[in-house]
Formats: structure tokens, C-alpha cells, sequence
């Protein structure tokens, strides 16, 4: 009779650093770009570049903690920015920094494919998040799915899959 025994190091997973700064300047740069881009026209409105950065540092440092304070941080810091509701994005990044560092803590989520199928589904949870807040807390109306935001998810999802692979360059060896 065999017995099946799985240890902690049999499915190790590389936790990775970034360089010092790394993770605050490209947290600034996607809350600048977001803003700027945002003022310029509407059509970037359906970039999601913060959202983008709290997924990738999720996966990439796989600590929920770490995850879910990165993502409040960044949220809080774009409602004041966007003018939205103080907390709407916060409750929203929050909880999508601490499912993608769990995810990313028990998957290996380094290829193209498996990085845009995570994306597309983060940011669709991300836009429920949003709306759940707005119609419980803020009783406005915000639909949970429309073509729009799967054009946008689609978009992002894609965009990810660039940034994520630029971003890697800034880890450390």
C-alpha cells in the first residue's frame, strides 16, 4: 500500500520581490496615468490601470495581508482622486488585493493565458463589488453587467497581460 504525502516544499511557489520603490512608484504612475488619462477623454475611462497594478502585485507577492492593504490603499487613494464616494473603490481594491494574493499564493499564475483568464474574471468581480456598494450603501442604481463592461473587461484583461509581463522586469533576480 502507498502512501501519498504532500509537503509544504513539494508545491512551493515563488513568492517575489520587486526593487526598492518599485511597488509605491508604479502604485503612483497608475493612479496619475488613470487621472490624466481620465481628463483627456472619456473614451480611457474604460482603462482600469490601478485595478491592473493592485492584481499584479497581488499574484506576484502572494501575502493576503499585504494584498488586501496595497489594494484599500490604492482604492482610497483613487476615490479621492476620482471624486467617487470615499470608500467605494477602497472596499472593492481591498478585497480584489486579498483574493488575487490568495489565488496567487496556490497557483502558479506566470503564464500569458492563465494571467488574462484571472484578469477578466477580477475585473468583473471588482465591477460587482462597485455596483453591490452603490445599490446597499449608496442606493444608486449601477448594473452589475452590461456589453460595455465586457468590452472593458476584455480591454483590461488584454492590457494586463502586457503591463504584467513589463512589470516583471522589476523584480528582483
Amino acid at each position: 500500500m502507498t502512501t501519498l504525502r504532500m509537503d509544504s516544499q513539494s508545491q512551493h511557489i515563488e513568492v517575489h520581490k520587486f526593487y526598492s520603490g518599485a511597488v509605491i512608484g508604479v502604485c503612483f504612475l497608475a493612479l496619475v496615468l488613470q487621472a490624466f488619462l481620465n481628463r483627456f477623454s472619456v473614451r480611457f475611462q474604460i482603462l482600469e490601470l490601478p485595478l491592473l497594478v493592485v492584481v499584479y502585485f497581488g499574484l506576484s507577492r502572494r501575502n493576503s495581508v499585504t494584498g488586501l492593504l496595497l489594494g484599500t490603499a490604492v482604492g482610497l487613494l483613487q476615490d479621492g482622486i476620482a471624486h467617487t464616494p470615499i470608500g467605494l473603490y477602497g472596499i472593492a481594491k481591498g478585497f480584489i488585493g486579498y483574493i488575487s494574493s490568495s489565488i496567487g499564493a496556490r497557483l502558479d499564475t506566470e503564464h500569458p493565458i492563465s494571467r488574462l483568464i484571472l484578469m477578466f474574471f477580477f475585473f468583473h468581480i471588482h465591477q460587482i463589488l462597485i455596483a453591490l456598494v452603490m445599490r446597499l450603501l449608496l442606493s444608486q442604481h449601477e448594473p452589475f453587467f452590461s456589453i460595455h463592461l465586457l468590452t472593458a473587461s476584455l480591454i483590461n484583461s488584454v492590457l494586463g497581460v502586457f503591463l504584467f509581463a513589463g512589470l516583471d522586469r522589476l523584480r528582483k533576480q
